[in-house]
């Protein structure tokens, strides 16, 4: 007996969320009670109704209450603890609010093992042995413990549902069959399920292919990144390695300089030095023979005068036979001139290779999926300013508008430049095109409109420099007949709208060239799929007038 008061008294203590002793106590208006934490828990899931209810009897509150300790019952629990109560053992399995409970158990209910499909209940691991030993029940479809078990019983007829009707797509049973669903293609929900269950078979396996494709794109991107890393990580020490060695050539450079500087300085000096002392010791001389001639000429014997004058008369040669002029102050100030030319040079030098440079940089692109626009206007966000380039130009085309736009005309005056075309009356852009891009070409006759590398030939033979007739260019010819496009020396018919502007779209990293005819719509010609092993530059083969469009 005493053993059984003391089992009371476990149950009693325990919370119904936890099933462990009471910890900081609280008691809500309906009498039960939980711990703080778990109560607070259970609440927060229900914030968003913001009606609160009790766990275990399911009274509701509102607003949420304020939970304060139950000073008292947190007492007696520690007292009881000294008392040997101890917290219920792991193998209590009373049911909490989130669990299935057994519809068998009376009072304090455990948790559910099983759910009956047939009887439409769930039961513990007690109530469940009768499933296992009786031979009709042994029939009966066992499933994990479920909360939803009604919405297996039809609502109109409160039969168990067992068929479906594939016409309405809805779980029926038998008395609907016979009734409402009457003619109508019906058949055994098992066989629904494995109809059903074959398309989530097939379904998993387009899951679990997709998944092994997208982890398989996950370690690309990652060896992309690491080899980012890799690269940036070489570029940087690369770069600083360059620039220390011009740092170092520079240094070099001024000390040479400041050497022969020295050098001259010194020599000129000692020459300045040589001179001086010669003349310092011409000028000892004189005054010597000065006071010599001033005691000579105070002498009253004439004959001694007369004897001695000859010898000291005569004057040795001077060291210079002119006196010394001072020029202007300039030695070595042309040197600072000469240096100055060569940093205004640098300067120049570095100026323009930093801006190709920082374009080197800024095209750096990571190669990852990036769709083709659909609209005009998102093709326009990649439009780029193009001008075409006169050093390029066949002496039989004139280039105005700010060199955008080209037509046929007499031979023009053009010096001789070796980038210009002389056997087809062709033109490239002045600006390499990388990255991706976007142009259109307004046309009036026929015109090819093309990409080319730099490289491509500009005399030649019928087909090295002719656009679209070798591997070093790509092709779209336009006429008011139709399209053609030409790469090496192959041609492809195009069909599509007529229309006077054609939009060229480039990625050039993505190996993309698409050519579109441009009217009240967009209309995609001929797309090719390649890869461009250098930057690449718009052409235009004119046999009539052609312009590079202002898209902004």
């Amino acid at each position: 007996m005493a053993q059984k008061g003391i089992q009371l008294d476990q149950e009693t203590f325990s919370c119904s969320i936890c099933l462990d002793l009471l910890k900081d106590p609280v008691t809500v208006s309906c009498g039960h009670s939980y711990c703080m934490k778990c109560l607070q828990t259970h609440w927060n899931t229900e914030d968003e109704k913001k009606v609160y209810s009790c766990p275990q009897c399911r009274q509701t509150f509102t607003p949420r209450p304020v939970l304060l300790k139950n000073t008292m019952l947190a007492v007696l629990v520690e007292e009881l603890k000294k008392s040997g109560l101890q917290a219920a053992p792991a193998d209590h399995c009373y049911a909490g609010a989130e669990d299935v409970a057994c519809d068998v158990c009376t009072g304090r209910k455990l948790k559910a093992q099983k759910s009956c499909l047939q009887c439409l209940a769930s039961y513990c691991q007690n109530h469940l042995q009768p499933h296992f030993e009786v031979a009709p029940l042994k029939k009966h479809k066992l499933v994990e413990p479920s909360k939803k078990l009604q919405e297996n019983v039809c609502s109109h007829h409160d039969e168990v549902m067992k068929m479906f009707c594939r016409t309405d797509q809805q779980s029926i049973c038998t008395i609907c069959l016979l009734d409402e669903h009457k003619g109508r293609d019906t058949v055994s929900a098992a066989a629904e399920r494995a109809k059903r269950q074959r398309e989530l078979e097939v379904n998993r396996q387009k899951i679990q292919q997709r998944i092994e494709d997208r982890e398989k794109d996950v370690k690309l991107l990652q060896q992309e990144a690491e080899a980012i890393n890799c690269s940036a990580d070489k570029a940087v020490e690369d770069s600083q390695k360059i620039f220390t060695q011009l740092i170092r050539l520079m240094k070099k450079q001024c000390s040479d300089v400041t050497q022969q500087v020295r050098s001259k300085q010194e020599s000129e000096v000692g020459r300045v030095k040589e001179l001086e002392e010669k003349l310092r010791q011409e000028i000892a001389e004189l005054k010597r023979k000065d006071g010599e001639l001033q005691t000579l000429s105070q002498t009253q014997d004439h004959n001694q005068f007369l004897h001695d004058y000859p010898s000291l008369s005569a004057l040795s040669q001077p060291t210079r036979s002119s006196s010394i002029h001072i020029r202007p102050l300039r030695y070595f100030e042309d040197v600072t001139v000469a240096v100055s030319a060569v940093r205004d040079k640098l300067q120049d030098v570095l100026t323009e290779t930093w801006t190709n440079i920082s374009l080197t940089v800024t095209e750096v692109d990571v190669l990852l999926p990036q769709p083709e626009p659909k609209t005009r206007e998102g093709f326009i966000k990649y439009s780029c300013d193009i001008t075409l380039d006169p050093n390029t130009a066949h002496r039989k085309l004139i280039l105005s508008d700010g060199n955008r736009e080209a037509k046929r005309t007499r031979q023009q005056s053009y010096r001789s430049h070796p980038d210009r075309f002389t056997t087809w009356f062709q033109v490239l852009s002045r600006e390499s095109l990388t990255g991706r891009c976007y142009w259109e070409v307004e046309r009036s006759g026929r015109v090819y409109v093309a990409v080319a590398y730099k490289n491509i030939s500009r005399t030649g033979n019928w087909n090295e420099g002719r656009f679209g007739y070798n591997d070093k260019s790509w092709a779209l010819d336009c006429d008011d007949s139709g399209y053609d496009f030409w790469y090496n020396d192959v041609q492809t018919r195009v069909s599509g709208p007529l229309s006077s502007r054609v939009g060229v779209y480039l990625d050039h990293r993505a190996g993309i060239l698409s050519f579109y005819s441009i009217s009240e719509t967009m209309t995609l010609l001929h797309r090719v799929h390649t890869t461009f092993t250098q930057p690449l530059h718009a052409g235009l083969h004119v046999i009539g007038t052609a312009e590079l469009c202002k898209l902004k």
